[in-house]
């Protein structure tokens, strides 16, 4: 597995934000007469503050490109597909999309495709969207991410790692799963949850906890869940300590309390800035960034030896 060029990704990012003001500025005439529509479809949960802050960057990118956006979510496989047959027949100029569910979404797409809409695979689908054909991909390779995590619990002397996987099936998911057993060295669990039914997730987390006491390490694979595993782990009077993936201001909370020990940040708004601006630049100015490969926007551990610098940021909604 390749480590993670970080000077690169940033270089990437920074790079497709420089030309999109550039292009602002020297975009043709003709291009600037018709405003564009874009569609932003996602497989967010309902109540998942992660998600905001994705959209808080595609709003960003909207407004500085002139671009109309219509975002639409939904957590299942075949309903996420059908939204895309959706703004297809809406004939919109763009889709953003996460490819989470790869083979439910692979006739909606091509359908897109065939219909002459560009498509910029973000946030999930790191693995499938050059298979898929999509333009690009803006997001955080989750094996690479994984395979960090597990050498973190290594590194932090972990022996026995419980991780809570919210969504059994969803590709992003499970390569973060298979880059965490990868690399950990110790025992590895799985727990699957359904959704965001947080007092469901404590519940089953407790259960676990009490069944297995020797569990010193539980990873949660979205931050919004967290809150209910501290509780959980408070609850069986369990010493283990917790951290998760993905960043929200209330993780911020957690991590100067001392209550989590750190969270994997793949820059939500850079995801959803990135992915409609990509959009934009292929349109006015035939621009595809990455050189073949992803636009990365992670793997960044945020722990408590930095995170006042990010607390700035959360406040604002934007981290």
């Amino acid at each position: 597995m390749k480590k993670l060029d970080g000077t690169k990704s940033v270089a990437l990012a920074a790079g497709a934000a420089f030309l999109g003001a550039v292009a602002l500025t020297a975009a043709p005439a003709h291009a600037a007469a018709k405003q564009l529509t874009y569609a932003m479809i996602t497989h967010a949960q309902p109540g998942d503050t992660f998600w905001d802050i994705i959209r808080k960057g595609a709003n960003v990118a909207a407004k500085k490109d002139n671009v109309k956006l219509i975002y639409l979510s939904d957590p299942a496989a075949d309903k996420e597909a059908q939204l895309i047959n959706n703004v297809v027949q809406q004939h919109v100029d763009g889709i953003a999309l996460t490819l989470a569910f790869p083979d439910a979404e692979a006739k909606a797409v091509k359908a897109a495709q065939a219909a002459g809409i560009p498509i910029v695979g973000f946030n999930a689908g790191g693995d499938d969207w050059k298979k898929a054909g999509l333009l690009g991909y803006v997001g955080q390779d989750e094996n690479i991410a994984g395979a960090a995590v597990g050498e973190k619990l290594n590194a932090e002397g972990a022996k026995s790692v419980l991780c809570v996987d919210q969504q059994q099936g969803a590709v992003q998911l499970e390569e973060r799963c298979n880059g965490i057993k990868s690399k950990f060295k110790g025992k590895y669990q799985i727990l699957y949850t359904t959704g965001y039914d947080m007092p469901t997730v404590k519940s089953r987390v407790q259960a676990k906890l009490q069944q297995d006491p020797g569990i010193d390490y539980v990873v949660t694979l979205g931050a919004p869940f967290a809150p209910a595993v501290l509780d959980a782990i408070s609850a069986t009077g369990n010493k283990a300590k917790l951290g998760t993936f993905d960043l929200t201001p209330e993780a911020v909370k957690l991590i100067k309390s001392g209550k989590l020990q750190w969270a994997i940040d793949q820059q939500p708004f850079v995801e959803g800035y990135e992915a409609v601006d990509l959009l934009w630049l292929n349109k006015i100015n035939g621009d595809i960034v990455g050189g073949g490969g992803p636009v990365l926007t992670g793997p960044t551990f945020v722990t408590k030896a930095n995170v006042d610098m990010v607390a700035k940021f959360a406040k604002a909604g934007t981290r």
